[in-house]
C-alpha cells in the first residue's frame, strides 16, 4: 500500500499539529502590517516517519548552532533560533533581504513517542530532530491463555 494507508494514532497526532497553528499566522500577518519586513517569517520543516523514528527537518541557515535551543516539556517540543545581523555598525543597507532575529516553533507531540529520547543534530543549515516511538507503542505479540495452556498468535505487522 502507498502513502493512503490508514495512519496511526501517533502520525495523526503529529501531522494534526503540525497543518495550521493560528497564532503564528496572526503573527505573521501583525508583522507585515506593522512593516517588520526583516523579521523571521517563518521556520520551514519537513516531518516524515522512517522506521521506528520520526525525523523532522528544520532550514536554519546562517544560524550558529551554539543560538539554537530545544526543549521537550509534557507533550510539546519547542525550537527557538536566533540569527544576528554580521553588518558592522552604522551599515547602510541598499538591499536587506535576510531576516535575522528569533525564530521559533512548537510542535505537539502525540502520545507514543519517547520524548525522553529526543536527538538533534545541527549541519549544512539543517537541524534534524529525530524523535523515536516509545517501546509501549510499538506493535507487540499477546499470549492468549486457553484451557490451562497458553499459545501465541502470530501474524505480520503492517506497516503504512
Amino acid at each position: 500500500m502507498g502513502r493512503t494507508s490508514q495512519l496511526s494514532t501517533v502520525e495523526v497526532s503529529l501531522v494534526t499539529s503540525l497543518r495550521f497553528d493560528p497564532f503564528r499566522e496572526l503573527d505573521r500577518m501583525a508583522s507585515e502590517m506593522m512593516g517588520a519586513a526583516r523579521a523571521p517569517r517563518l521556520m520551514p520543516m519537513d516531518a516524515y516517519r522512517h522506521g521506528e523514528n520520526y525525523v523532522l527537518r528544520f532550514d536554519l541557515p546562517g544560524i550558529d548552532s551554539e543560538r539554537m535551543e530545544i526543549v521537550a516539556e509534557n507533550s510539546t517540543l519547542t525550537i527557538r533560533a536566533e540569527r544576528h545581523s554580521d553588518a558592522p555598525d552604522g551599515a547602510e543597507f541598499v538591499v536587506a533581504e535576510r531576516p535575522s532575529g528569533a525564530y521559533s516553533r512548537q510542535i505537539m507531540l502525540g502520545d507514543g513517542l519517547d520524548v525522553d529520547a529526543v536527538t538533534a543534530e545541527y549541519r549544512d543549515g539543517v537541524l534534524v530532530v529525530t524523535i523515536p516511538v516509545a517501546e509501549q507503542a510499538k506493535p507487540r505479540r499477546i499470549e492468549i491463555g486457553r484451557d490451562g495452556g497458553s499459545r501465541t498468535i502470530e501474524g505480520a505487522v503492517r506497516e503504512g
